[in-house]
């Protein structure tokens, strides 16, 4: 299976150890790394020899540089760097196609006139505890989270990506914040014309503050005034890592632990990380179930609407009694009994979310029993009416991601208002106006309903359900990544043993 052209020209770098002056090592160093700005140059003069010092600002210490690099070597000028007592480790005359691994562990490097290269052992260490975010809980794999330090959290990207094609593009934007965020992509996968296009998006805006990625969402996504979310919200670095990969750009703030995701799908926010640290057909099967759960809270309550309102003879013969004496003394139509149900809901949700935790989840539990138990034994709402609304308040708390939860139930209320007004006829014209709408979205000027419109057979195999990883050898078409294969010799051990 032949590589792609991107894969044999940028990830193979010149031969540079028979050049041996100082500016072509340099500028070996530099190139390697491409454009990105996390790469910082201190130049030095040590010994009557040009030199420069190399580091990623983001995975080494700063005050370690300082404290045992700097300062030795302004103050031992005429000895040797192996004369010198430095607190940190160093090795000696490195070779110079070893310096790249060496700065993407977080080491430094220092460039001695044309011969002399030295590595020093200078990684950050991690002040901060992080922990596992409470919105997206995994049962299995990595329980790290982003913290509100913007260099911290590059750094978990940067571990967890050591390549020397992540690239970190910095602006500032605020006129009188002026909060740093940084652009993240991987040189040799993602498309340079998403790339371009985000940089020229954010570098054309103008706002008086930014204090989190909620305010560039806005800014940025196609169309504002949809009620789905054009990005991708993540507070996980393995997730965000999965998406670099993928071909995707991540999106930092300072401040902030939230990232995000461009350009996304639809189907997008139905994954999680457990799809794929579980087996294939546990993932498919959890996965399935969120897309289900997404149909009911949408269209659960409508249904019940127009049954009750106006397809009376499609309930079955067995149960017709029982609904019959649930909703006959009931004093308002099911669309005002779906409405106060739905609007109790959302009231206790809200109170839970504000309180502090132990009394908001007091709130919700004794608060949900006692006013569903009351309004039931006043005859104000059927219970039925309760059921279905439970059951849709349920479903849409199981979608992987808040932001679509929150559109599932503000969509319920028109599609609701539809049902009693037109019966089936009205939900069906809610849906295919629904349907339009995402097949007309798009997300950084990429289709927003792929793999289904435009359909792609090949996306399909990660959307619905989840294939086998070793069955996922391309990366999502929509991107136009500039390397396509994920994989080139999936389960290679397999053809071995036959």
């Amino acid at each position: 299976m032949s590589h792609s052209s991107v894969s044999n020209n940028e990830n193979v770098l010149p031969t540079a150890e028979d050049d041996a002056t100082f500016e072509n090592r340099v500028a070996y160093i530099k190139r390697a790394f491409g454009n990105t700005e996390d790469l910082m140059r201190v130049p030095l003069s040590f010994n009557n020899k040009q030199g420069v010092l190399l580091y990623l600002a983001v995975i080494s210490d700063l005050e370690k540089i300082q404290r045992s690099i700097l300062f030795p070597l302004m103050k031992y000028r005429d000895l040797e760097v192996e004369q010198i007592p430095l607190t940190a480790e160093a090795k000696s005359k490195i070779m110079l196609k070893d310096s790249i691994n060496a700065l993407i562990q977080g080491n430094s490097i220092v460039v001695l006139g044309c011969e002399e290269l030295y590595s020093f052992n200078t990684v950050k260490e991690n002040t901060r505890s992080s922990v596992e975010p409470d919105s997206e809980k995994t049962v299995r794999g990595s329980h790290i989270g982003f913290v509100e330090n913007l260099s911290t959290n590059l750094g978990f990207i940067r571990r967890g990506i050591e390549s020397r094609h992540l690239r970190i593009h910095y602006e500032r934007i605020g006129q009188y914040t002026n909060n740093q965020i940084a652009i993240v992509y991987i040189d040799g996968i993602a498309s340079p014309v998403l790339v371009r296009k985000l940089k020229e998006r954010i570098s054309t805006l103008s706002i008086d503050m930014t204090f989190s990625p909620g305010y560039l969402e806005e800014l940025l996504e196609d169309v504002p005034y949809s009620p789905f979310p054009h990005l991708l919200y993540t507070e996980r670095p393995d997730r965000a890592i999965a998406q670099l990969i993928e071909g995707r750009i991540v999106v930092m703030a300072e401040g902030s632990s939230d990232v995000l995701v461009l350009p996304v799908s639809f189907f997008s926010f139905f994954q999680t990380t457990d799809d794929y640290n579980s087996r294939i057909i546990t993932g498919s099967f959890f996965r399935f179930l969120r897309l289900i759960s997404f149909i009911i809270s949408l269209l659960l309550p409508s249904l019940y609407i127009a049954v009750i309102g106006f397809h009376f003879e499609i309930i079955p013969k067995e149960i017709l009694v029982l609904v019959k004496n649930s909703v006959e003394n009931i004093p308002f139509p099911p669309l005002i009994e779906a409405m106060i149900m739905a609007f109790t809901i959302e009231l206790i949700r809200e109170a839970g979310i504000r309180l502090p935790t132990p009394i908001g989840q007091t709130i919700g539990i004794v608060g949900g029993l006692i006013i569903g138990d009351a309004i039931v034994s006043a005859g104000l709402v059927s219970n039925i009416m309760v059921i279905v609304i439970a059951l849709t308040a349920i479903s849409s708390f199981t979608i992987a991601s808040y932001e679509m939860s929150n559109t599932v139930r503000i969509l319920n209320y028109p599609i609701m208002l539809s049902a009693a007004t037109f019966g089936f006829v009205g939900i069906i014209f809610s849906l295919m106006f629904i349907v339009g709408h995402l097949c007309k979205l798009e997300s950084l000027g990429t289709p927003y309903f792929t793999p289904l419109a435009p359909f792609n057979f090949k996306g399909m195999k990660d959307a619905i359900i989840r294939f086998p990883i070793w069955l996922l050898k391309d990366r999502p078409r929509e991107l136009h990544v500039k390397n396509k294969r994920r994989l080139y010799r999936p389960r290679r051990w397999q053809n071995n043993e036959n």
